[in-house]
């Protein structure tokens, strides 16, 4: 056997097994591609005339935007998953939460502010009825005032006139001697009811204020000046009193409840 000491026969099986590889790859390749017919060529024209020439080029169509490729998100672990929507659903919580307390506040400043306007609704409307009530109340105490010194000056000049009347009576009464008649009397009456004392000395002469009721009733007598001790004076007013009712006068503008009557008894 011969010794191949420059290894020529590994390298020349080596060449032939790649010149072989090379053939079958050019086979396979040149009798796989399909056989295509010799197709003519068509050239397509466009008549250009000078009036397309005179005319602006027309502007050139807006290139299409075109839309940015969204990365597709990377695929995440069901625990994440589960986290991320309990993260959303306690967010979405939270955020309703928020609103419904917004709302809440909202409607009692709402209900607040309606209720502020209703108390101070209802205040005007006592302080205007109250207004009314005073002024009501001025109107019917000036009304009433007003009546009252009507009635008070309608009295006094009734009175007045009353006065008046009785005066001119009485002066007429007198003046025809009836009130010396009357007094007369009076004088009469008391003098058959006094007892003389031993006391009383000739000329004696006292002054007598009675009051009396009508009808004649004395209620009240005083000795006025007089001339008499105290015994003279006591007996006259026992008489007086003795003497009640006293006479009454013939005319009764004549009557007086307060009388001033000089006692001189007759010797």
């Amino acid at each position: 056997m011969l010794h191949d000491q420059y290894n020529v026969i590994p390298v020349f099986f080596a060449g032939l097994l790649h010149a072989a590889i090379i053939a079958a790859m050019l086979f396979v390749f040149d009798f796989s591609r399909p056989v295509h017919p010799a197709v003519p060529l068509a050239i397509k024209g466009t008549l250009v005339t000078e009036e397309a020439l005179r005319r602006p080029p027309p502007e050139p169509e807006p290139e299409p935007e075109i839309e940015p490729e969204i990365e597709p998100e990377p695929a995440i672990s069901e625990q994440e998953r589960i986290a991320a929507e309990e993260r959303k659903r306690q967010e979405d919580l939270r955020i309703e939460q928020q609103r419904i307390s917004r709302l809440k506040k909202q409607q009692q400043q709402e209900a607040a502010e309606k209720k502020r306007r209703r108390e101070a609704e209802l205040q005007r409307r006592r302080d205007e009825a109250e207004r009314k009530r005073l002024a009501d109340v001025e109107r019917q105490r000036v009304e009433n005032e007003r009546k009252r010194r009507e009635a008070e000056e309608a009295e006094r000049q009734r009175l007045f006139d009353r006065e008046i009347a009785e005066e001119a009576e009485r002066l007429e009464a007198m003046n025809s001697g009836a009130l010396a008649r009357y007094l007369y009397a009076i004088r009469q009456r008391i003098q058959r009811n006094w007892v003389r004392p031993l006391s009383a000395r000739p000329g004696l002469e006292c002054v007598v204020n009675v009051r009396q009721l009508p009808g004649g009733e004395v209620v009240g007598v005083t000795i006025g000046q007089c001339n008499g001790d105290d015994a003279v004076q006591r007996s006259i007013e026992a008489a007086v009193f003795k003497a009640s009712p006293l006479p009454e006068p013939e005319n009764p503008a004549l009557f007086d409840r307060n009388l001033r009557i000089t006692f001189k008894p007759e010797q």
